[in-house]
C-alpha cells in the first residue's frame, strides 16, 4: 500500500527527534531551480504571491536566501517531524515505535511544492510554498506545469501492480498527480461530520482524520484497500451507502 498526504504550513524544527535515520529527497535538482526563482522575490512580492502577512513574508524571504540545497543536510530535519499541522497531529509520528517508523517510510509519501515528492525521513530545510502558488519557473507558469509528469512517474515507479494507492492529500496537492497515468486506481477516503443536522466536510476535522487514517494503517499493518473500511479512530465509521468503489466515506 502507498499513501500520499499534503505537507503543512506550520513547521517544527525544535522538538526532540525520535530517530536520526534520514534520507535525501529524490528531486533535489528540481528543487534548486524552484529555489532560485524564490530567491529573486522580495518580501513584498512574496506577500502578494502567497497572500501572507508582512511578518511571514519577511521570514520566508530570509528562509529563501539562506536555504542551501547544495548542502541538504544543513539546517534540515526529516519531513514527517518537520511539518506540524492538523494531518500531522492526527498521525502523531513522534509516538511510533522504530519498527513502525520504517513501515511509515515505506508506505507514506508527502507531496510538496518545493520538493515534489518526499519520503517521511527525507531531510527538508524550512520553507513555505503551497502547490497552488502561481510561481513562474522558467517558461512554466506554475508548479503544476513545472512538476508535470515527474511526480506521477515517481509514484508509478514505487507502485507494484495492483498495489492499493490511497489519496489522503488535499485537492490542491493531489492536483499535481495524474491519476489516469497511474498503474493502479486511486482510493480517496472522505471524512464528514454532522453539523447542525447536516453532513459536511469540516476542514480541521477532515485534515486530522487523514492523519489518523495513516496512523490506523500503520498500527494495524494494513495492506488491502478493503481493510480501510474498519477505520474507527476519532469515532468515525464507514458509510457503505455514501461510498463508492474508489471513494470511501466515513462519518461521525
Amino acid at each position: 500500500m502507498k499513501i500520499v498526504i499534503s505537507p503543512a504550513k506550520t513547521l517544527d524544527f525544535e522538538s526532540v527527534l525520535p530517530t536520526n535515520e534520514h534520507s535525501l529527497p529524490r528531486f533535489l535538482e528540481e528543487s534548486k531551480i524552484i529555489n532560485e526563482s524564490l530567491k529573486k522575490k522580495s518580501a513584498k512580492k512574496l506577500s502578494d504571491l502567497m497572500s501572507i502577512s508582512e511578518a511571514l513574508s519577511k521570514l520566508n524571504f530570509e528562509r529563501n536566501q539562506l536555504r542551501d540545497l547544495e548542502n541538504p543536510e544543513e539546517n534540515a530535519r526529516q519531513a514527517v517531524f518537520a511539518f506540524k499541522g492538523d494531518v500531522y497531529l492526527g498521525l502523531d509520528a513522534y509516538t511510533l515505535d522504530s519498527a513502525k517508523i520504517g513501515q511509515m517510510n515505506d508506505k507514506l509519501r508527502i507531496l510538496s511544492g518545493l520538493y515534489g515528492l518526499l519520503k517521511p525521513l527525507d531531510l527538508i530545510q524550512p520553507y513555505r510554498l503551497e502547490m497552488g502558488t502561481s510561481l513562474k519557473i522558467g517558461r512554466k507558469p506554475n508548479l503544476y506545469k513545472y512538476w508535470d509528469d515527474k511526480i506521477t512517474n515517481a509514484i508509478n515507479e514505487e507502485l507494484a501492480e495492483g498495489e492499493p494507492f490511497i489519496n489522503l492529500a488535499s485537492q490542491e496537492y493531489f492536483g499535481v498527480v495524474k491519476p489516469q497515468k497511474l498503474k493502479t486506481p486511486v482510493i480517496t477516503p472522505v471524512f464528514k461530520d454532522f453539523v447542525n443536522g447536516n453532513l459536511k466536510v469540516v476542514s480541521f476535522h477532515a485534515k486530522k482524520a487523514r492523519g489518523m487514517m495513516v496512523r490506523y494503517i500503520l498500527d494495524h499493518n494494513l495492506d488491502a484497500a478493503e481493510s480501510l473500511k474498519t477505520f474507527n479512530y476519532g469515532n468515525y465509521e464507514y458509510d457503505d451507502k455514501a461510498s463508492s468503489e474508489h471513494e470511501f466515506v466515513f462519518i461521525r
